[in-house]
């Protein structure tokens, strides 16, 4: 993909192509005669069926799909086939057009739903290979067993499209099909294997921060970037596991042994530390990637160009889980609570459903209710008799770039030449001619600079030692994930589903390769645990936090860490676990290297200390305090900031005005509250002023122009003479600085170092350059004064931090660029919010791009272990993905509220709540 220094992004000219289409696509609509039937009989079309009898292809038995008010399916069957055709049938009914768009997402086929506008995303997917991979999981890593019930999945989504046109499918198809003839495939197994592709790429740890770090060498030096990414903080911030160890013994990790009983960590199975040249093979990591600005840039672009169905990568992406011991909950029993935040969408990603085996047997092995994906049999995360789980990002870095030295169709190793692997991939346009691309792969992975023009050539830009290879025509870069080896993380999903125990939540956790997360869990029993999972690499050198020489073999990944040495709790003393994308363990007590980029531990510690406050107090915990933990708005920023605040004397009185609402202020950000849309403001201001600013073009918001000293000037800052103007290139998902909790420690450290050189701002024509701490911040009030009062008017007594921090819902295709007539039909919205950023109610917003909400927590649930009837759940949005169903967005109000659904779950209680029946039956069966 081109670079926006050079041409418009293919994501600007996707975004045109795709336009044109839908302008088309609404002047149909819109033409005379077409407008009734398009507002009644088009959108209804597509309503599912919920009550009567239906007769479906490859049922054994009967099935029952009981909703409740909100639409929310509980399926009764007597197989396990008939238990996941049906699921896939109703899934189908609510959800098809998400599950197809997903699908082609997956096997990068877009451009044959949405035209030429999508060609280059596809070549990027196409390049990743997330479809090949999922066909070699299905072909040789996965059970027979799985492979059943993806094949009965399949049936019952085709069971649905059998005979359906397009207007019976959604109202998406209906518009699609005035500009193309596309018409959906049949469903297969290997569709619902890809996805999974897909949720471990938008959890695939720390790529982005690996390419900012060497975008980052343009204008800062080491030193400089050291303070722009700090140690973990582990004597405020407490990891997940507290305690244990590897056991030199065993062999295994031991989450009882004592400090004094285990190795004391060192570099491990780390070996050495990163960079060295003694065998003159190759540079330092950090040298060969210095000159490789533009390049990376362009691997940035396309990255961001990629649909992140999860939410934008980065520090803000993740989850809040923790469970709490039965000794210090009023029930007595387990509770534990789950809210993954992710990107808000419409219909949102998740699908409540229960799937019951009328009797549990070996025939029908389902008792399981909870949050699924639709286009993927099975519970993701959720509860069965026994056992209940949830999922947070446990943010392993499993990804790694590599610099690739290329001759010809030959790539450098050591002091040989080795072949490229190479295929074509055809890529087929809706309206236009077929595109083919060549795929090249080294033995670290596909080259991913092949997919932009600005990589082709860039040897005679990459400075790099001396025995580095020659430059040659350039160096390519190449992507090793774990995502890209066959794995058995479908097996998993099943498995975790029938889970009796810990010993078997654990054995199935062993087969959760991709993505990592962590695992919490709960029994009926009383017990509580954590697991760390996944394919996790063991780098013979080097840490992964810049790209790494392709050439020298040193740098080739050594295995993976085993599974009995990764990091687990079971009944920890202090009775409760909190997962929140804090460090899973110190990393001076473990040998293994699992991230230089956890998050920072903002949200786990607030959650920890909630729980410690209860039970010091001698309070006992209920379902209703691990909701309203959820909810917590307490901004951990604006504690340490506002005092500082506070100090400055303004004399503007305007200025002053803003800077009384931070008087008294509880540092909660409440929607309606005046004092969190200033601070927040401030905070954002402060950001762009130390930091922002002073980033390479790559990294800041594109559009953003500033006028900016030149890379190699020694001019001091208050010289306006020597200035080059240079605006920004970064998607406002992924630019910085974006506010999150590895920024809150980048400013903490310096808080008491008055004079840092990051408190140096340079003079504009309208403001004095800064020299200090205090000047800085009280030139970020100023600024925030008068940007809040172009936003929000000019009496700061009528300010709230809901009319800045909105939530817009928008449908994934034709609901985001589209014209404004297909937007007001499919989205939703806005809702004022409050939370922020780290917050536990983590409704994340960027700082470098506004204040807009990114990502969300993106379902919320309370599960009792002790009685599974009272637990309660909700979704972003609800049920259906059709516009206009009742079900589309009925759960949305209660969620922005912080309400919970009663979640039924006992044949009794659901039968009690069921307000639709409709009767699968075998075909030739009605009525059986």
């Amino acid at each position: 993909m081109p670079a926006n220094t050079t041409a418009s992004s293919p994501k600007k000219k996707g975004r045109r192509a795709r336009l044109l289409v839908l302008v088309l696509v609404l002047a149909l609509v819109a033409g005379v005669g077409y407008g009734a039937y398009w507002s009644i009989s088009t959108v209804r079309a597509s309503f599912p069926q919920t009550t009567g009898t239906l007769e479906l292809d490859g049922l054994k038995g009967r099935v029952e799909v009981k909703r409740d008010d909100y639409g929310i399916p509980q399926l009764y069957a007597d197989s396990d086939e008939d238990l996941f055709l049906a699921q896939g049938f109703v899934q189908a009914q609510d959800r098809f057009w998400e599950m197809d768009v997903r699908r082609h997402m997956t096997a990068g086929r877009l451009s044959e739903m949405f035209g030429s506008g999508q060609v280059e995303t596809d070549a990027f997917l196409r390049t990743l290979g997330w479809r090949r991979i999922a066909q070699q999981e299905y072909d040789t890593k996965l059970s027979a067993g799985t492979k059943k019930y993806l094949q009965s999945y399949a049936d019952g989504v085709n069971a649905y499209l059998e005979g359906r046109s397009a207007e019976e499918l959604s109202v998406e198809y209906a518009a699609l099909g005035l500009v193309n003839d596309y018409k959906p495939e049949r469903w297969t197994p290997v569709d619902s294997v890809a996805w999974l592709k897909a949720m471990a790429w938008d959890l695939r740890g720390n790529m982005q921060e690996e390419i900012d770090r060497s975008l980052l060498t343009s204008r800062l030096d080491e030193e400089q970037i050291d303070d722009l990414y700090p140690p973990y903080p582990y004597e405020r911030n407490k990891p997940i596991v507290a305690e244990g160890g590897i056991d030199p013994a065993t062999g295994t990790f031991d989450p009882a042994a004592r400090p004094s009983d285990l190795n004391d960590g060192g570099s491990g199975a780390n070996g050495s530390a990163a960079g060295g040249t003694d065998d003159g093979t190759a540079g330092s990591p950090a040298d060969a990637a210095s000159g490789l600005n533009s390049q990376l840039s362009a691997l940035s672009d396309s990255l961001d160009s990629v649909p992140a169905l999860l939410g934008p990568s980065g520090n803000g992406i993740g989850s809040n889980s923790w469970v709490v011991s039965g000794r210090y909950t009023t029930t007595g029993d387990p509770l534990l609570a789950n809210d993954p935040h992710l990107a808000p969408q419409l219909p949102s990603l998740w699908y409540q459903m229960g799937l019951h085996c009328r009797t549990v047997s070996a025939a029908c092995k389902y008792d399981v209710a909870g949050y699924t994906f639709s286009g993927m049999p099975g519970v993701i995360i959720g509860h069965n008799q026994d056992v209940a789980w949830g999922f947070t990002n446990l943010g392993a870095d499993v990804t790694d770039l590599y610099l690739e030295k290329l001759t010809g169709d030959s790539y450098t190793v050591g002091r040989r030449e080795k072949k490229l692997t190479v295929r074509t991939e055809v890529i087929k346009v809706a309206g236009g001619a077929d595109k083919t691309i060549t795929v090249r792969s080294t033995e670290h992975g596909p080259l991913v600079s092949d997919r932009s023009n600005q990589l082709e050539k860039v040897g005679d830009k990459a400075p790099v030692s001396n025995s580095a290879p020659d430059r040659g025509t350039g160096y390519a870069v190449a992507l090793q994930w774990t995502a890209l080896q066959p794995g058995n993380s479908m097996d998993a999903v099943f498995e975790l589903n029938r889970a009796k125990d810990f010993r078997s939540f654990r054995n199935a956790s062993r087969k959760f390769e991709v993505p990592s997360q962590n695992l919490v869990y709960a029994d009926a029993k009383g017990n509580i645990g954590y697991q760390a999972p996944g394919r996790i690499p063991v780098r013979s050198r080097g840490d992964g936090s810049t790209p790494a020489p392709g050439w020298d073999p040193r740098y080739r990944w050594k295995g993976y860490i085993p599974f009995d040495e990764l990091p687990y709790e079971y009944n920890p003393e202090r009775g409760y676990i909190v997962t929140a994308n804090q460090s899973v363990i110190d990393a001076e007590k473990y040998p293994y290297l699992i991230t230089e980029d956890y998050g920072y531990g903002a949200r786990s510690q607030r959650i920890n200390d909630l729980i410690e406050s209860k039970i010091q107090g001698g309070g006992k915990i209920s379902t209703e305090d691990m909701r309203t933990m959820q909810m917590d708005n307490s901004s951990e920023i604006a504690k340490l900031l506002t005092p500082y605040l506070l100090k400055i004397d303004i004399s503007d009185p305007y200025v002053r005005e803003a800077q009384k609402l931070l008087e008294g202020w509880d540092y909660t950000q409440e929607p309606d509250s005046g004092a969190a849309a200033y601070f927040n403001a401030v905070w954002r201001n402060v950001l762009k002023l130390a930091f922002g600013n002073k980033l390479p073009k790559e990294l800041r918001i594109e559009g953003e122009c500033l006028n900016v000293r030149p890379a190699d000037s020694t001019a001091p800052d208050d010289d306006l003479g020597e200035r080059v103007r240079e605006c920004g290139q970064r998607d406002g998902d992924s630019a910085q600085p974006d506010g999150g909790d590895r920024w809150y420690e980048v400013v903490r450290r310096l808080l008491k170092d008055e004079d840092n050189e990051w408190w140096h701002s340079p003079k504009t024509r309208t403001e004095s350059a800064t020299g200090t701490r205090d000047e800085l911040l009280g030139r970020a009030m100023v600024d925030a004064r008068w940007e809040l009062t172009a936003e929000l008017g000019k009496d700061a007594s009528t300010w709230s931090w809901g009319r800045l921090h909105q939530l817009t819902l928008k449908n994934q295709t034709l609901g985001t660029e589209g014209p404004g007539f297909l937007q007001f039909v499919l989205n939703r919205g806005p809702w004022n919010l409050g939370g922020g950023e780290a917050a536990v109610n983590a409704t994340g917003w960027n700082a470098a791009s506004g204040y807009e909400v990114v990502w969300v927590p993106s379902m919320r649930m309370v599960l009792n272990a002790g009685d599974w009837d009272k637990s309660r759940w909700i979704n972003l949005t609800g049920a259906s993905g059709h516009a206009y169903n009742t079900h589309y967005t009925d759960q949305t109000d209660k969620w922005a509220k912080g309400d919970l659904l009663e979640w039924s779950y006992g044949a009794e209680a659901v039968s009690a709540r069921t307000v639709d029946t409709l009767t699968l039956t075998p075909k030739g069966a009605s009525g059986g």
